[in-house]
């Protein structure tokens, strides 16, 4: 329906034997399956957290919100101490003068780079369920090199070159 391709690598993506391998929570409607995602289940019950995500175009409205706050009931019930909501790319970089330039331009793909990823909607999307936000860190060695190391990410996550330009 969004006319993307299938990323893959960090987020997750349509595969039937991976989602083999996970339990997965439904949403049904009338006996027919609208909604669905699959689930890691962290060692311990230290944490809970989705993957692959997707519904019906002509699933109601709050669909997903549904689905996850069920399954944040049902790990807490089983005794789950966290609930994680995955990242929200780009999101929180300083965007002042004195900040490192790439905060700056970090920052300036997240507030215009939507063609390509939705990191506003994401962030928006997650921020309704009040999380406790937790910075992720990237190191690479100084110099250029980043905006190459920026380019593998993203092929990874788009599965090559095709994925990249499909968006």
């Amino acid at each position: 329906m969004k006319r993307i391709t299938e990323k893959g690598f960090s987020t997750g993506f349509f595969d039937a034997e991976y989602l083999k391998n996970f339990p997965a929570g439904i949403v049904r409607k009338n006996g027919k399956i609208i909604a669905f995602v699959n689930i890691w289940q962290g060692s311990e019950k230290e944490e809970l957290s989705l993957d692959l995500m997707r519904y019906l175009p002509d699933a109601p409205h709050g669909v997903m919100e549904f689905l996850f706050v069920q399954l944040m009931l049902w790990g807490k019930q089983e005794g789950y101490r966290w609930f994680n909501l995955g990242m929200a790319p780009l999101s929180g970089l300083e965007e002042h003068a004195l900040a490192p330039l790439w905060n700056r331009l970090g920052a300036l793909v997240y507030r215009h780079g939507e063609h390509f990823y939705n990191f506003q909607g994401l962030r928006q999307y997650k921020e309704k369920f009040d999380p406790a936000w937790e910075p992720k860190y990237l190191a690479s060695p100084g110099g250029l090199i980043l905006p190459r190391i920026l380019t593998n990410i993203a092929f990874l996550i788009s599965q090559g070159t095709k994925g990249v330009a499909a968006v």
